[in-house]
């Protein structure tokens, strides 16, 4: 198990919030998209490779 100082978390999580704001609004959409397009089916997340018989 990883021990992580709260301040060295609090560091992280401030970063990844003020990187996230700086991104441009159409950037996050194309990552939004691709993301959705990217997406596993259903059947192979949750239930593992079903067969199509």
């Amino acid at each position: 198990m990883i021990h992580i100082s709260f301040n060295d978390y609090v560091k992280y999580i401030t970063q990844q919030i003020t990187s996230y704001i700086d991104t441009p609004s159409d950037e996050k959409k194309t990552r939004r998209l691709k993301s959705k397009d990217e997406a596993t089916a259903y059947s192979s997340k949750w239930l593992g490779v079903v067969p199509l018989y």
